[in-house]
């Protein structure tokens, strides 16, 4: 049986799937007008229990740029087209995807990288590793990325013990109407 929180994910990404599919198809056709390669891009990341899955993002970056986290992505590595989707979120449109395939919900700790072994450590000793990842979380919205790993993980544990569906859709909005 599904938990009301699978059902909200569920629901919600099919309908915001639905919703920007305009938007959607109007960023792929940027992404490709605006330099060689494929609009998706597909990352290995850590998802529940520790287990890799393929994150799905519209591409942002150079083909060829190494596998980093964002934050030690070099700057010129990212195309205008990709800074703008940056800016506006757009990138994480296809994770819309990962959501209906039940490896990822629409508010929960952020995947990392299988090589952020910092993270996944200080997650999996505050329990964070047991839930789904999320598309956005109380981290984003507080502003906190993977380079403090500490930090990240607390924020992330804080979330798990008080989450509820009225602190979703708090984060889910304040993701929208964040800065």
């Amino acid at each position: 049986m599904k938990t009301a929180k699978q059902i909200f994910d569920l629901v919600g990404a099919a309908l915001l799937l639905l919703v920007t599919s305009p938007v959607f198809l109007l960023a792929v056709l940027a992404v490709r007008a605006s330099s060689p390669g494929p609009a998706i891009f597909s990352q290995t990341r850590v998802g529940r229990d520790g287990t890799l899955f393929r994150c799905h993002k519209l591409r942002t970056m150079y083909v060829g740029t190494p596998s980093l986290p964002s934050h030690e992505t070099p700057v010129s590595a990212v195309t205008a087209v990709g800074e703008v989707l940056r800016k506006f979120k757009l990138d994480e449109l296809p994770q819309f995807w990962n959501v209906l395939r039940g490896e990822m919900s629409l508010v929960g700790p952020r995947p990392c990288l299988p090589t952020q072994t910092e993270v996944i450590e200080y997650r999996r000793r505050l329990g964070v590793l047991s839930a789904l990842p999320g598309i956005t979380g109380l981290a984003q919205i507080r502003g906190i990325d993977m380079s403090s790993p500490v930090l990240l993980a607390e924020t992330d544990a804080a979330y798990l013990k008080c989450a509820s569906f009225w602190l979703d859709l708090r984060i889910l909005f304040g993701t929208l109407y964040r800065g």
